[in-house]
């Protein structure tokens, strides 16, 4: 309950088309209400009135009954069509809403809290647990509340022509609405709870297998992953089944129910015409009212398993929602730099309490300006000075200085206001070649996108393709070399062009002779930059001022 306590309040700021959809919803069921039980006092009342002397049928009254028959059956489609447009306007804000929360809060997790998590299960979360979270207002919120209002509402009418009748009324509805929503949620929470979780692992096998399809084929491992997915299909069947048989015996349940309360509502209702002090007509009333009233209750049995659906998401959302940053942000704004020098004294750093030290008393200064290369086996801690520089993760001893200010006065987004990464890694989005480049600076004119790729040295082959800048460039880059990628991220560089200029193994994968190209297009981007060079392989160091030699944290020369 806390979590869908948590969940409304995220809903704050659409609470008035929240209760405007609301609203229409109780108008809709309370004139289909009015609607049944007038029309049948009408028919009732119209035959009752045929029955008895001509001078009697001239003292009924027609038109008015008529002419609110027709009100009411208006009044139910307006409601109806205004409570579809409110509530799914509701419904696609919140759903907005949601996904820029989540992703504002996963943001400054990335990159080290999100470590622990599979790529996979990030992506169902972010995906299918919204979702299943939106399912909240329209499914539960709007049904609940709109069955507590009419149904207070309906049995206060009853209660004018007959007490019993109500009291009928009012405990087959709680019966219907709230004792068989009860049990077949309680029976059917555990079979939510795992269909909500073997759907995400089975979503996560999926991305697995898609993303080392090759790797798979390769070592003839791919049976053993069908085998995985193939088991848990077979729960997952196996839970949806149990839902399956949860709901169907809560609809027969329901279905009993209304038909025992219309048979109380008769026999309760008939007891006072029989002893004159209820009109005839008056049965007929209560009897479709009846009917009527259990359209406030229909969606609920429904409401009460995607409840258990809806808190389960919220859990594993909110999880990772509290999941504290490795970096706590700074309490006041991020000061700005006094030069552009970097020094770390006696520095140590580990990713966990457990881990070893990745750097241990590691000390560096960098003036501005100055082009310093790091060199170091695999696990020397090249990774993790990039991490501590970019305030991916804290530091737990020593200082360090930036700019001339404690290095935790800055977030990782003050930062990249002031450094430009190249790596191995540099991502390209399955997008244009121009929306790619616009990551770095979002405002750059088509001239100045031409200017970074004349400096990267791919306008040529830019402009040798049909689209020219708006070539896609396929999932991860995959439409181009892995030359053209780097030079790709280089363009970028150009484009942001900051006072930092960070290279993290940026001719990784290369062959010799496009590694050669990409050293000699990267340096004339080098000039004027404090430049931080990490690599393990020789070539590139020469366009260093000063080269440092890391082992096991610490520079070894």
């Amino acid at each position: 309950m806390r979590e869908l306590i948590r969940l409304h309040r995220l809903f704050k700021p659409h609470r008035g088309w929240m209760r405007g959809g609301l609203a229409l919803a109780c108008v809709t069921i309370l004139a289909n209400f009015w609607l049944m039980t007038l029309s049948g006092w009408f028919l009732a009342a119209t035959a009752v009135t045929g029955l008895a002397s001509y001078a009697v049928q001239n003292t009924f009254n027609f038109f008015t009954p008529a002419a609110s028959v027709r009100f009411f059956a208006t009044l139910r489609v307006a409601s109806r069509y205004g409570e579809r447009l409110a509530t799914h306007e509701a419904t696609f804000r919140l759903l907005a809403d949601l996904r820029v929360w989540f992703y504002t809060v996963l943001e400054p997790l990335a990159p080290a809290a999100l470590q622990g998590y599979r790529s996979a299960d990030l992506l169902s979360r972010i995906v299918a647990d919204i979702d299943t979270l939106n399912l909240f207002y329209l499914r539960v919120y709007v049904p609940l509340l709109a069955a507590a209002v009419t149904i207070l509402a309906m049995v206060l009418f009853f209660a004018v022509f007959s007490w019993p009748a109500a009291l009928v009324l009012a405990a087959g509805l709680l019966l219907t609405g709230l004792g068989v929503p009860s049990a077949t949620g309680l029976a059917g929470r555990r079979a939510g709870a795992e269909t909500v979780r073997l759907s995400a692992a089975l979503r996560a096998e999926y991305v697995d297998a898609v993303q080392g399809m090759g790797e798979l084929l390769t070592y003839g491992a791919a049976p053993a992953l069908q085998a995985r997915a193939a088991a848990l299909q077979a729960e997952l069947i196996a839970a949806q089944g149990q839902m399956a048989r949860v709901t169907g015996l809560g609809a027969a349940a329901a279905s009993l129910a209304t038909n025992f309360t219309l048979l109380g509502v008769v026999i309760a209702g008939g007891a006072k015409v029989a002893a004159l002090r209820l009109a005839a007509p008056d049965l007929a009333l209560l009897a479709l009212g009846c009917m009527a009233a259990f359209e406030a209750v229909a969606p609920l049995p429904a409401s009460f398993q995607y409840l258990g659906q809806i808190a389960s998401a919220a859990r594993r959302i909110f999880a990772l929602a509290d999941t504290k940053p490795a970096v706590a942000p700074p309490a006041a704004p991020a000061p700005a730099p006094q030069g552009y020098a970097l020094a770390l004294e006696n520095v140590s750093l580990r990713y966990t309490p457990e881990s070893p030290w990745a750097l241990r008393h590691f000390t560096l200064r960098v003036p501005q300006g100055r082009r310093v290369g790091i060199t170091g086996a695999t696990g020397a801690g090249k990774t993790t000075l990039i991490n501590l520089l970019l305030r991916f993760h804290e530091f737990q001893e020593g200082e360090a200085r930036f700019g001339g200010h404690d290095l935790r006065a800055y977030g990782s987004a003050d930062l990249a206001h002031h450094i430009t990464v190249i790596s191995q890694r540099s991502y390209l989005f399955h997008t244009t070649i121009r929306d790619n480049l616009l990551l770095a600076k979002a405002d750059a004119d088509e001239a100045a996108l031409w200017h970074a790729l004349e400096v990267a040295q791919l306008a040529g082959f830019v402009r040798a393709q049909a689209d020219g800048l708006d070539t896609l460039v396929g999932e991860a880059g995959i439409k181009l070399s892995g030359g053209q990628a780097r030079r790709v991220a280089l363009a970028r560089a150009v484009l942001k062009d900051t006072p930092w200029l960070v290279l993290d193994e940026p001719t990784e994968g290369l062959d010799a002779a496009t590694e050669r190209e990409f050293l000699a297009d990267l340096a004339p981007l080098l000039a004027g930059k404090t430049v931080l060079y990490i690599t393990h392989r020789p070539a590139g160091l020469a366009l260093m001022d000063e080269v440092h030699a890391l082992r096991s944290g610490q520079i070894a020369a």
